[in-house]
């Protein structure tokens, strides 16, 4: 099997189609507003989409806390294109499980949002939805690695195994002779 075979598309995650679906909002909306809509359905982040409905930024916690909180800016006056994340890092639904889980850990952010080929936001994974559901594959992979390496060494264990063998029986041959 290819190593592209084996891996993992986002459409293939569980999360893909049981996630709800994500919270989105215009970019005239206040903070305010945002953030009675993420309380309302305990949700970390808004998706803040342009009027055709393609993706355009990203409001987190931490936004509102940096952005807003710590600048002391008014929750009901601020917009949140004034506090989004502009054009955020996006993925299509056959991009790879793994490759996205490096990116999101390298790159530092916890929220991918995946879209379609208008750019409008199909789901929104987390590092937490590809860890949890990662840890199996992972122990998986591990394991045949140590099988393949302990295979590719099959030789060489044959070969120190026959002269301990041998030499063994020598000892023993020589040993009984004294």
């Amino acid at each position: 099997m290819s190593e592209q075979s084996r891996a993992m598309k986002l459409k293939d995650r569980p999360e893909f189609s049981n996630k709800p679906k994500p919270l989105t909002t215009t970019p005239d909306t206040t903070v305010s507003t945002a953030v009675g809509q993420m309380a309302a359905l305990n949700y970390g982040s808004i998706m803040v989409n342009d009027a055709g409905g393609k993706l355009i930024g990203v409001v987190t916690e931490r936004d509102i806390l940096r952005r807003v909180v710590n600048e002391g800016r008014d929750p009901n006056t601020t917009l949140v294109e004034d506090i989004m994340t502009r054009d955020p890092r996006v993925a299509k639904e056959d991009d790879d499980v793994t490759d996205w889980l490096r990116i999101m850990s390298n790159d530092r952010f916890r929220r991918l949002p995946v879209v379609d080929a208008e750019g409008r936001v199909q789901v929104v994974f987390t590092q937490g939805d590809f860890v949890s559901y990662t840890w199996p594959d992972l122990i998986y992979q591990a394991t045949e690695l140590a099988k393949a390496s302990l295979l590719d060494r099959f030789p060489l264990i044959l070969i120190g195994g026959g002269i301990a063998a041998y030499t063994i029986v020598m000892a023993l041959i020589f040993g009984s002779m004294s």
